[in-house]
């Protein structure tokens, strides 16, 4: 898989020219899992504008509003920054973003997200794989999940002065799925350096689940041996649980989880059939083999 730095990554006129973005298709894992699973009845021969990917946005950090992340965080300072792996592993450490931005090469994965509330994107993220981080720790064979941990920060997020999650938000995942080449850690978009309101300076991404498994500005990654206890099943575990996998046959208890909305631009897009596991079935369903998905939501 051909590994690009930031100066090398197409520009973002580039991705909204369709013949050109179908061709760059081919570039990343998660470029691949899009071009297979494309959806037929709606146009998604571009991927979803930068403005739109950075302006409607589900960051509770910064206010329940989907225009709140944008508006209350261009001021947060994300340097210097501190994510320490540690748990479950042979040898603990703690990176600086720098550090990680320099030893790790990030690639253009154009990925899908499907957010739980009915509506989607197509993101061309760059990041690389969070089993390369992982690996630099030795992980010892006690470990079974991989716990996240968020920045609490509430002097600068102001959405934490309120207590509409338990603080810290934490999201966590089974070691086979953090594992898996096409979770990721993402450090960019369209080329260009995570904007504050997308998660920065990094973030998780794991396409074939909802996106609010995906925890932003994380500051702690810990390997443990029991299944953590997330954010969003701690506020509610009767709607959200651990694995939370995109699954059409599978409502929220409020709603329909068969169709979405594609953010396009348009308010009045039409919505579309939902895929399993997001589209990215044929890489990721065996992981799931033998389970129930309607019990193991």
């Amino acid at each position: 898989m051909k590994k690009f730095k930031y100066s090398e990554i197409t520009p973002e006129k580039i991705y909204n020219n369709r013949r050109k973005f179908l061709k760059n298709l081919g570039y990343g894992i998660g470029g691949i899992a899009f071009a297979n699973s494309a959806l037929a009845n709606t146009d998604l021969s571009k991927p979803t504008s930068y403005k739109d990917i950075t302006t409607y946005n589900n960051y509770y950090e910064f206010g329940t509003g989907k225009g709140d992340p944008y508006k209350k965080s261009q001021d947060f300072k994300t340097r210097p920054w501190t994510v320490r792996i540690e748990g479950e592993v042979e040898e603990p450490i703690d990176l600086s973003i720098d550090e990680i931005l320099n030893s790790f090469s990030s690639e253009e994965r154009v990925q899908r997200l499907r957010c739980v509330e009915g509506w989607s994107m197509i993101i061309p993220w760059m990041g690389f794989s969070l089993s390369e981080l992982l690996i630099k720790v030795k992980i010892k064979p006690e470990a079974k999940y991989v716990k996240f941990i968020s920045v609490y920060d509430p002097e600068n997020m102001v959405g934490q002065r309120r207590a509409v999650l338990n603080w810290p938000y934490v999201e966590g995942l089974r070691l086979d799925e953090a594992m898996h080449p096409l979770t990721t850690v993402v450090t960019g978009l369209y080329g260009k350096p995570l904007p504050n309101q997308n998660g920065a300076p990094l973030r998780i991404f794991i396409p074939w689940k909802y996106g609010f498994k995906s925890g932003k500005a994380i500051v702690k990654i810990e390997l443990v041996k029991k299944m953590p206890m997330t954010a969003w099943m701690w506020a509610s575990p009767r709607e959200y649980g651990f694995y939370s996998n995109v699954n059409p046959n599978v409502n929220h208890p409020r709603w329909s989880q068969a169709t979405e909305r594609v953010i396009n631009g348009d308010i009045f897009s039409p919505r579309v059939e939902t895929l399993m596991f997001n589209g990215y079935g044929d890489e990721v369903a065996h992981l799931y083999s033998g389970m129930d998905l309607k019990k193991n939501f």
